[in-house]
């Protein structure tokens, strides 16, 4: 079936992998399905938490390690693994943007590792995100804060916050941290260990499996994806990806994330049978 060397294919998943509806298609459950019994590696490197992103590693019936967090996080799901890796931001940074919460305009501070989700308030249009409702043990304050988190996930109330919020940070913090903002209408920012990006994992991934830069296939949409698809040997930017990443990317799919794009790439790329 493929007669290319085995490749790294790694998965971005919103606005890549999933449709418009945050789902997998048949047809691209296919397309990944065969692509690893022809022999290549199949993983997913996306900017989403492990408990909002295993459900699509398991439907994938992948057993590979998985990437989350842009990078801060490399496990094996659901099971204990010696090789696994983490990236942690002090806590006391929480600490001071839960103190000036009210001066900066915070209406949502989430702080987020493997096994921890904490929030210092539910938030009802969650967009798939975060919950509307928070149990007790979920509350974000001093005492409920043990560990270091890996990431935190932090909404403005006005969109026109999110810009002092971003200078704020990085002016107390910029030598430990970075501040992504979101893509999309949210007026949301993600704040992360410095230097450490979704290529982080993929080179993690290249080395775990000795596989070459140049047999590596990344698929992505938006600006986290840009330091996977620069380090892959083939960074493909989906048909409905951001200006930037299609400028980055060494090609760019002939359909949208919600046209089976990364499917139908891989069919073609690697000479797959075609789904019904």
């Amino acid at each position: 079936m493929i007669t290319i060397s085995k490749k790294l294919i790694a998965l971005d998943l919103d606005g890549t992998t999933l449709n418009d509806d945050a789902k997998l298609s048949s047809r691209t459950r296919a397309a990944i399905s065969q692509a690893v019994k022809a022999g290549c590696i199949v993983s997913i490197v996306t900017g989403r938490p492990n408990r909002l992103s295993e459900n699509f590693y398991d439907e994938l019936n992948l057993t590979t390690p998985m990437i989350n967090f842009n990078g801060n996080l490399g496990i094996l799901p659901h099971k204990n693994w010696v090789r696994e890796y983490q990236y942690t931001i002090d806590k006391e940074i929480v600490m001071e943007l839960l103190a000036n919460r009210k001066k900066l305009g915070l209406n949502l501070i989430a702080v987020e590792g493997r096994n921890l989700f904490l929030a210092n308030r539910g938030i009802s249009s969650g967009f798939g995100f975060f919950p509307s409702t928070l149990q007790s043990n979920q509350i974000l304050n001093q005492k409920s804060l043990k560990d270091n988190p890996i990431s935190i996930t932090v909404q403005v109330e006005k969109p026109e916050q999110r810009a002092a919020l971003m200078t704020y940070i990085l002016e107390n913090f910029g030598d430990q941290v970075e501040v992504s903002p979101w893509g999309g209408p949210h007026p949301i920012v993600e704040i992360a260990t410095k230097g450490i990006h979704k290529a982080t994992g993929l080179k993690f991934l290249a080395d775990y499996y000795g596989i070459l830069q140049k047999d590596i296939i990344a698929f992505g949409d938006e600006a986290n994806d840009t330091t996977m698809m620069t380090f892959a040997g083939t960074g493909v930017a989906m048909k409905n990806a951001i200006a930037p990443i299609k400028q980055a990317a060494d090609d760019v799919t002939p359909y949208t994330n919600d046209q089976d794009g990364v499917a139908r790439y891989l069919e073609d790329y690697l000479n797959l049978a075609v789904a019904n």
